[in-house]
């Protein structure tokens, strides 16, 4: 087993690494995202990773390691790209269709009280709380952990014994469900 030593320069530990490990680094992590920005992306969380840690302790095997790190990130790049956000299903208008009429997190968020804001409000809670009724138990349940409750998938994991990726397909179906189900209280938004 070849360890590696850290040297009193930390910097000097990651440039060498940087050196040995970067190009071949960048390929492999290419080969598994979309882009060159994701991948460049990654390849600096790794980097950063590896100045984290350099002080923290000896790394075996710095390149393992490093691949072992990307990988990680790579899988965490592709789990946030797969949870549909509540954000998201919230139709907020940031498209690039000209649009500027509210979306409804612009509504949820706002500090005005009128009539109309706590009219609207109490609709889309009506609206989705009916939605979520007519889920899948399970589906809705890890949607309300998620989304309302504000617990991780780590969490709702330990919790259930339910592997992360069950947990995350299930939220991803009730997020679907959701949006298809209150597109058409949003598309009366627009006009209001």
């Amino acid at each position: 087993m070849v360890t590696a030593l850290i040297p009193e320069n930390k910097n000097s530990f990651t440039l060498k690494a940087i050196k040995d490990y970067g190009k071949g680094l960048l390929a492999f992590i290419r080969r598994r995202v979309k882009n060159d920005a994701d991948a460049e992306d990654i390849l600096q969380d790794v980097w950063y990773q590896l100045s984290s840690v350099v002080n923290a302790a000896p790394i075996e095997q710095t390149g393992a390691w490093l691949y072992r790190v990307a990988r990680n990130k790579i899988t965490d790049k592709h789990r946030k790209h797969t949870e549909v956000l509540l954000d998201d299903m919230l139709f907020n208008n940031s498209d690039d269709d000209g649009d500027d009429s509210p979306g409804f997190l612009d509504i949820m968020l706002s500090e005005t009280k009128t009539p109309e804001t706590e009219y609207l409000r109490n609709l889309f809670w009506e609206e989705l709380f009916a939605a979520l009724d007519e889920l899948p138990a399970e589906q809705k349940q890890v949607f309300i952990w998620q989304e309302l409750e504000s617990k991780s998938f780590d969490e709702i994991a330990k919790h259930t014994g339910v592997n992360v990726q069950t947990l995350t397909s299930r939220k991803r179906y009730a997020v679907l469900h959701l949006r298809k189900r209150l597109k058409q209280l949003y598309d009366d938004m627009k006009d209001f």
